[in-house]
């Protein structure tokens, strides 16, 4: 594994980092999400990302975590670099989504309990919360931080200028923004044009990806149809009519693209990430240790030609 600084901190962050959005909830098989986790810490992916309501169920995937902290990792906590997030829904009544100093506090006193750890490396405003003033879901992770249960704090999914104000903020009170987590892959260019990324490297803050396969499509599984198994087929996160004629011949181009150099659409697709400048890490998901192992190998791939 290659290991990238992020921003300008002192932490060090694998090139690709673990997302545990999907396959370790409580509908999963824990022997498998265990195979998963131990697999990606033994091939030098330190970076465990989390949020407070991915599983399913919400805050399943937390518990899992805790599950192998006990069952593997309490040995190995300094060696691992473990995030988590509150902003999205999480639990009923007016106190449990977005950005309040309320929610943000009592949710990660709930996912230290449930991930059985005493602090977090790294606590993300998980989205900008246009309601509540900015100062106030600032300060909370300013305190979060001086409460010693987070190391660093990280914004994700936040428009350009609150996402300014925020770095000039946390800046004054000496809580510097480590890191921002956003959604980039090919198909999906956003930070990049709306000067995110720039802003982002001139203010010494670090970029991690999200999504970087576009929930797939960016693989092989939808070159040849949809099928029955897929996310696509299940039309929650994909749905059959984003797959357009003209989008899957440019798929089908970048496949072709990828195997004349031996590799793989996904491996390349991540590598084009990786290779943007100002960017940290990628965050890949995986359902198998193989499909993990494949993914790795983007560390040594080439970017297409674009």
């Amino acid at each position: 594994m290659q290991y990238e600084r992020c921003g300008r901190s002192g932490v060090m962050l694998p090139k690709v980092s673990l997302g545990m959005w999907h396959n370790f909830g409580s509908v999963d098989p824990y022997e498998r999400s265990r195979e998963i986790v131990r697999f990606a810490f033994d091939h030098g992916v330190t970076h465990l990302d989390l949020a407070n309501n991915y599983g399913p169920a919400y805050g399943s995937a937390e518990e899992t975590l805790g599950h192998l902290m006990d069952d593997d990792f309490k040995p190995y906590r300094d060696e691992l670099f473990i995030s988590t997030k509150a902003g999205y829904d999480m639990w009923p009544g007016p106190y449990g989504d977005w950005g309040s100093r309320k929610y943000l506090m009592a949710s990660l006193d709930q996912s230290l309990k449930r991930m059985h750890l005493d602090y977090v490396d790294l606590f993300y405003s998980h989205r900008y919360d246009p309601h509540t003033p900015l100062e106030e879901t600032l300060q909370a992770l300013v305190d979060i931080v001086r409460q010693g249960k987070a190391l660093y704090v990280g914004i994700s999914n936040w428009p350009l200028e609150p996402l300014k104000f925020g770095i000039d903020y946390l800046k004054q009170h000496d809580t510097p923004l480590l890191i921002y987590q956003g959604k980039l892959n090919m198909l999906h260019q956003e930070p990049i044009q709306q000067g995110i990324l720039q802003c982002c490297q001139e203010a010494g803050v670090g970029f991690i990806a999200f999504s970087p396969l576009a929930q797939g499509m960016l693989t092989d599984r939808y070159l040849n149809g949809i099928p029955k198994d897929s996310r696509m087929s299940k039309g929650k996160f994909l749905r059959e009519e984003m797959l357009t004629p003209e989008l899957l011949q440019q798929l089908r181009q970048w496949n072709e693209e990828a195997q004349q150099k031996g590799e793989s659409l996904a491996e390349m697709a991540l590598a084009w990430i990786l290779q943007q400048k100002g960017v940290t890490s990628v965050l890949v998901g995986a359902s198998s240790t193989e499909q993990l192992a494949r993914n790795l190998r983007c560390v040594d791939a080439q970017a297409p030609e674009r």
